[in-house]
């Protein structure tokens, strides 16, 4: 199969390795000129450092590689993914399989990037969701890992997970694409707020009560809008939420430690020294709790911190001081 992944950061270069080993054509797209000539002169991602970029990898930074490809990933940052995707409406042959591979809603819109992709390309192309608990950094040296695809429909789902399937990259399929973009967005919300108490040097318990909670925020929203109750106990839920709030590869747990530590936030932003998805997802959380009309008080709290110029260090007592409750009470409604 010919193949294309559009973004050469960490996840987009593991996903390109990914589809290579699995015997596909694959073109390894860069935005800038620059960066698509680092990767060819080191063959190696400063993003996935001691991995090594194969000769057969086709590199490039000419969109034109979508032409004639039956798969195309889309792994910008979230931020970007309107822009590309506005860009291939004119190059993919009609019936391409377009996978969603970042994570986030789209600000100002509140779009879910599935939504994006398929607004942009004109619906042509059907479109499927690709998350779950998988650095890039594991993803990348062939690590176990474990993922969804979330299409349309079944059928189209099954057919991503034929490509990428393997004995070290596992993927289940479902047709929730709502609940998986959801989850992987707003994990990483609460993968800031674990990453605030790690620095402000909280215990164990209070991270497994944000972690619990914040789980229980993101049910909620994601049942509003018409998820499934399965996808938030599953691999993009549950299990996503898991990695980025536990793991030092993550970006946002990582800026989150900076400022539990006092560190300004735009400051913690450069030293983490890429895209921090979670501060765009606070604000989309927010906006989307209130059409949806639910109650989400942790994502709130880090809307102020991020946007507000809360004091991160009087949010835990708040939390805590907030009126008693049933564990279940509005939990998934």
């Amino acid at each position: 199969m010919k193949t294309a992944v559009l973004g050469s950061g960490g996840w987009g270069t593991a996903l390109a390795l990914v589809l290579l080993d699995n015997g596909h054509e694959t073109t390894l797209w860069s935005y800038t000129e620059e960066k698509n000539k680092i990767l060819k002169e080191k063959r190696e991602s400063p993003m996935l450092k001691g991995v090594a970029l194969p000769e057969k990898l086709a590199l490039t930074a000419d969109l034109d590689c979508v032409r004639d490809c039956e798969l195309v990933v889309l792994a910008t940052p979230s931020f970007a993914v309107r822009e590309t995707a506005a860009k291939l409406k004119d190059r993919l042959k009609p019936g391409t399989l377009l996978v969603s591979a970042s994570k986030g809603i789209e600000r100002g819109t509140s779009l879910r990037l599935s939504e994006v992709i398929e607004e942009e390309t004109g619906g042509t192309c059907p479109v499927v969701v690709l998350s779950g608990p998988s650095h890039a950094e594991e993803v990348g040296r062939g690590i176990p890992t474990g993922v969804v695809a979330a299409g349309p429909d079944e059928e189209t789902a099954r057919r991503v997970q034929a490509a990428f399937m393997s004995r070290r990259f596992r993927v289940y399929t479902t047709d929730d694409r709502i609940g998986t973009e959801i989850c992987a967005a707003l994990k990483n919300v609460i993968a800031l707020c674990a990453g605030c108490l790690d620095g402000m040097g909280a215990g164990d318990n209070t991270k497994a009560l944000l972690m619990t909670r914040g789980m229980a925020e993101i049910a909620r929203l994601s049942v509003a809008l018409g998820a499934r109750r399965e996808t938030i106990t599953g691999l993009a839920g549950v299990g996503d939420l898991i990695v980025t709030c536990c793991s030092m590869h993550s970006r946002n747990r990582r800026c989150g430690i900076l400022i539990g530590r006092g560190v300004p936030i735009p400051e913690a932003i450069e030293q983490v020294g890429a895209v921090v998805e979670g501060c765009y997802a606070a604000a989309n959380a927010r906006t989307l709790a209130a059409k949806a009309g639910v109650e989400m008080p942790i994502a709130q709290v880090a809307y102020e911190v991020l946007y507000e110029g809360r004091d991160v260090t009087t949010v835990v007592t708040d939390l805590m001081g907030r009126a008693g409750r049933s564990e279940y009470e509005e939990s998934w409604a």
